[in-house]
């Protein structure tokens, strides 16, 4: 199994963090912020206009920035063919 990564924004201070990606869905992405003991989950759901994904993590916001439609995108590229030939 590969793991994942994406980089998130954190808005407070424009920094990039990478977060490691537990699962993936259009309308939503869970992720691990740190590793090991201080590691910690976070849902990021699509903002309002589907845009980017947001979520918090200890009261502090961040942000994914890819819409929704790409999300789907990539999954659906992802996905192993079904079509027989």
């Amino acid at each position: 199994m590969i793991n994942e990564k994406i980089k998130v924004r954190a808005t407070e201070n424009d920094q990039i963090i990478e977060v490691l990606v537990y699962s993936k869905k259009a309308d939503h992405i869970e992720v691990m912020v740190g590793e090991g003991a201080h590691s910690i989950k976070c849902q990021l759901t699509p903002t309002h206009n589907g845009m980017a994904y947001v979520g918090n993590v200890m009261g502090r916001e961040i942000v994914y920035e890819r819409s929704r439609q790409q999300v789907q995108t990539d999954l659906d590229n992802a996905k192993p063919s079904t079509r027989r030939r």
